[in-house]
């Protein structure tokens, strides 16, 4: 009996650890993201939740020239990791700040994506959730043109 016991509960723990580790998997995928396209939205920050697990921006906004602005959500990683990246901080994008968005839009239509580059206006500072592309030279310089229009 004993020995039954065991592999009981070593199956359930290996049943519980698979089903464990597909919700974390399931939860931290990108595929809702249709990361070949590429969306630009030039509005104004409306909120910024700096908050665990993901750091949310709501932009109000326009996509294409002639809409009626709309409030769209843009969503990056961890604050921890966005501040490893380098230039980000709680205080590096603020409500009030007008903005161009470059984003991954949601695959579903909805309005909102996956913040890959944000160009404040006033300053031209650029800052992206891309932890990678913040360590690419000349970053800033890409985003000038940008920022001149």
């Amino acid at each position: 009996m004993n020995h039954l016991l065991k592999k009981v509960l070593t199956c359930l723990a290996a049943v519980s650890t698979t089903m464990l580790a597909a919700t974390a998997f399931a939860h931290h995928s990108t595929t809702m993201y249709d990361h070949a396209t590429s969306v630009t939205i030039v509005g104004e920050v409306r909120e910024v939740q700096w908050t665990n697990p993901h750091v949310a921006i709501f932009i109000y906004g326009v996509t294409k020239e002639g809409e009626p602005p709309a409030l769209w959500l843009m969503e990056m990683t961890s604050p921890g990791n966005l501040v490893r990246a380098g230039g980000w901080t709680r205080t590096a994008i603020k409500k009030g700040d007008k903005v161009t968005v470059n984003f991954s839009p949601l695959r579903n239509g909805d309005k909102g994506g996956a913040l890959k580059k944000i160009t404040v206006a006033d300053s031209g500072k650029v800052l992206t959730a891309d932890i990678r592309a913040q360590e690419r030279p000349n970053l800033q310089e890409e985003a000038a043109p940008a920022a001149a229009k």
